[in-house]
């Protein structure tokens, strides 16, 4: 073995471990929301101004709401100056105007706690992606694009840190919350073709056939999901809103009063289901049984499947908590399986028959 292939067999594995980890990340973000914990740390990324969060209010001082109220006033401002030099008056407006951004939440040391391991998580992930950029210098010579790829997502991680600091300044700022979303799913999409040409040459060796539909039928899939992962945000903003309206309990009473994006959601989910069933025909038609690709859609159908489960479960039996995580992690694993499969019928379906391979 070539020192060159024990070096893409290393980065291949360590960036499997941090797209796992992202995964993982994304997991534990939806039980900060799902707990209501997204503001358990009214700072960043100190947490109360410390590196260790306190356990109990009285390690902190007695006006702490206004202190840090006033604290995220001031970076709100320097946001929203950000934002009027590109343009975008009137988000700069919302963020300098609405009080219900300036106001504290009382000090839970659970929430605070919550919050706090997930910060620490996202710290563990920078750490991996810039080890991840560090190692793939080791291609700077042989093959330039890991290194590009690899150096993109260590901006986007740093990009996305900052946005996180963003979130807590604007007290969870549905558009805000919605943007660190869709960066995540930019870094899995990156991480995913650092895997894909680093360790799953094998599988893409097993393609489909040529078939140019399916291509932009599966992309149209990708746009389709990522749009109902942003309709999801908005359904989660709505589920806060009502929550509180409720005082977080009368749970049954929740689904009834979300309102239109709740339904546009949940018909949507029809659609996506469709599309996917469209894309597992085509394979069929385009690729022999037992091909990675194959292989590949039916696991992302089955997994929309589970979402879609999950959903009406939701939907039915009054939000449970537990299953709110699940629900958004689900749905960027299907982001991250839909472009593996984008990946594998980009590369070989517009390739002459004779190189291609199909097991």
């Amino acid at each position: 073995m070539t020192t060159n292939h024990k070096n893409r067999r290393t980065f291949g594995k360590l960036s499997i471990l941090t797209i796992v980890a992202v995964y993982l990340l994304i997991l534990v973000g939806g039980i900060v929301r799902s707990t209501g914990s997204g503001m358990g740390c009214p700072d960043w990324p100190k947490c109360f101004g410390s590196w260790v969060p306190p356990t109990s209010v009285e390690e902190l001082p007695p006006n702490y709401q206004e202190i840090y109220s006033n604290k995220r006033a001031e970076k709100n401002v320097r946001f929203a100056a950000y934002l009027q030099r590109l343009g975008f008056q009137q988000l700069a407006a919302e963020v300098t105007n609405d009080p219900a951004i300036l106001e504290e939440a009382e000090f839970n040391s659970t929430k605070t706690w919550i919050e706090y391991l997930n910060r620490l998580l996202g710290a563990v992930i920078g750490l991996l992606i810039l080890g991840t950029f560090v190692y793939s210098l080791k291609f700077l010579k042989t093959e330039r694009s890991l290194v590009f790829l690899a150096g993109a997502s260590l901006i986007l991680v740093i990009f996305q840190g900052w946005i996180g600091s963003i979130v807590v300044s604007t007290n969870l700022l549905p558009w805000i919350v919605t943007v660190h979303m869709l960066i995540a799913l930019l870094i899995i999409a990156i991480l995913t073709i650092l895997v894909y040409k680093t360790t799953l040459v094998d599988f893409r060796k097993k393609v489909v056939k040529p078939q140019s539909l399916l291509f932009w039928v599966l992309l149209f899939g990708i746009v389709a999901a990522v749009i109902q992962i942003v309709l999801g945000t908005q359904v989660r903003e709505s589920i806060d809103m009502v929550a509180a309206s409720f005082s977080y309990g009368q749970r049954s009473e929740w689904i009834d009063a979300l309102g239109v994006n709740f339904y546009i959601h949940r018909s949507y989910s029809i659609l996506i289901l469709a599309i996917h069933v469209w894309i597992w025909f085509l394979l069929s038609k385009s690729s022999y049984n037992g091909s990675t690709s194959i292989n590949l859609s039916k696991i992302l159908l089955a997994v929309i499947i589970l979402e879609v489960a999950t959903g009406a479960i939701m939907a039915y039996f009054a939000i449970p908590a537990f299953l709110q995580p699940v629900h958004l992690l689900l749905a960027t694993v299907i982001f991250g399986i839909q472009f593996i499969l984008l990946l594998l019928i980009k590369e070989h379906q517009f390739a002459s028959p004779k190189n291609i391979i199909d097991a």
